[in-house]
């Protein structure tokens, strides 16, 4: 679906691999990353001993692109640009249009964290040809990341809220497309009339500002299902409301927020992308190897599966005891 646009979520210093799981191998008594596997053929990328005393490798996870951007910068140059390289080349293959990067666990160190980001960039820079999307809490590593790439391509923010909303100058100065956030100041909205509520003082401003309103990117905020019922259809909800006030609007959305806690999550996130395109969204903060935009547009509406979890993500299903029962029945 060409004009669905995915913004390629994956190149985050926060996502882990299992220590010990298939992307994982012991060569000469020392544990590797693998990736690039073609049969019996893989690339490796080392793990740095400081890594090995960390809480999360002894939790038993990987914080891979951590590694990969350390290696990068500090150890094994050409391993960590590799595998960079091989998850843009990832994204990209599976038709994403943006690559949306974030540092922010690389360090607690500001000036660590604008470095690596730095470093970053340009890594996106050499071998991506999509536009970057920079993700951070931080302005100044925004700001930082956006100097940087110089408007190598027309890149993104990720994103404007109400919280910073003196983040528009940084976005206007470098020509970017923003992500547009639903939160409030001080907290996430209830239901899709308080989403709307924050929008409608947000997009304002931005246009008011001259953020053209096809650079805006609208995220309604997606919450877990497996938390409340109602969070699948206020945030179907909120993404009718907003193609209703704002037809030109691109919305998007972190789309596998929704099935955090759950079984078969692919299951959950196809359905729940195919719900939100009926209601309006042309977008997602998606990771597409995993949420493959041709298989969800040719989705079976008539299976039981797509019944079950419809139920469930439309709030009929409270406490997704229907989905649960199939699930465990073998049903989905």
């Amino acid at each position: 679906m060409s004009d669905f646009k995915i913004i390629g979520e994956n190149i985050h210093t926060t996502r882990s691999i299992k220590l010990g799981g298939i992307r994982t191998k012991t060569i000469d008594s020392k544990n590797v990353i693998t990736y690039r596997k073609k049969g019996e053929k893989f690339s490796v990328m080392d793990i740095p001993e400081n890594f090995e005393n960390t809480q999360p490798y002894k939790q038993g996870q990987l914080k891979h692109f951590m590694i990969a951007i350390w290696n990068g910068m500090n150890g094994n140059n050409t391993q960590g640009i590799d595998y960079i390289k091989w998850e843009i080349e990832r994204q990209t293959n599976n038709f994403a249009s943006y690559l949306d990067i974030n540092v922010d666990e690389y360090s607690y160190k500001l000036d660590e964290q604008i470095i690596a980001m730095k470093w970053l960039v340009n890594v996106i820079k050499e071998f991506s040809t999509i536009p970057v999307s920079i993700d951070s809490s931080n302005p100044e590593i925004i700001k930082a990341g956006l100097e940087e790439y110089d408007n190598h391509m027309k890149p993104m923010v990720n994103s404007l809220s109400l919280e910073r909303k003196d983040l528009i100058d940084t976005i206007l100065n470098y020509d970017a497309q923003a992500v547009v956030s639903a939160a409030s100041e001080s907290s996430m909205p209830e239901d899709a009339k308080e989403r709307l509520d924050n929008l409608n003082n947000l997009v304002e401003f931005s246009l008011g500002k001259g953020l053209k309103i096809e650079d805006i990117f609208i995220d309604p905020l997606i919450f877990p299902i497996s938390v409340s019922s109602n969070y699948g259809q206020d945030a179907l909800d909120a993404i009718s409301m907003i193609k209703d006030k704002w037809p030109e609007v691109n919305i998007t959305g972190g789309m596998s927020n929704v099935s955090f806690g759950l079984p078969k999550r692919k299951l959950v996130n196809d359905v729940f992308i195919s719900l939100a395109i009926d209601c309006g969204a042309n977008s997602g903060i998606i990771n597409p190897v995993e949420s493959k935009i041709d298989r969800i547009i040719n989705i079976d509406k008539n299976s039981e599966g797509f019944a079950v979890t419809k139920d469930m993500l439309e709030g009929r299903d409270e406490f997704c005891v229907n989905y649960l029962a199939a699930y465990r029945e073998n049903r989905i």
